[in-house]
């Protein structure tokens, strides 16, 4: 089990199909600044992107979105500027993001 003041991994992630829409551009030099911005101040230490080498169905796009603490995950996405965060996604896409965290097995 994680210790509650450990960093947290989050993988955000984007299942589609080559044809879907994903502005990576946007993703990468828009989203991922405005989601550093919104969340830094909880705790968010980085975010980074990842596109699979190869167009086919499945994995668009991964973030991974590391936080300092179970604290700072907690008070990101309670926080009022996850609305924002949020509503920023149809700028780049039209699929749904899937969040997972990471657990040490």
């Amino acid at each position: 089990m994680q210790n509650s003041s450990e960093p947290v991994v989050v993988y955000v992630t984007y299942v589609g199909t080559p044809q879907s829409r994903f502005d990576r551009h946007y993703y990468v030099t828009g989203h991922l600044p405005l989601v550093m911005q919104a969340w830094q101040q909880y705790g968010l230490l980085s975010v980074s992107a990842f596109f699979p080498a190869v167009d086919q169905a499945g994995t668009v796009a991964i973030c991974e979105c590391l936080f300092r603490d179970d604290a700072g995950l907690a008070a990101a996405f309670a926080s009022v500027e996850t609305a924002d965060v949020m509503a920023d996604i149809a700028h780049f896409t039209d699929l749904a993001p899937l969040r997972a965290r990471t657990v040490a097995l």
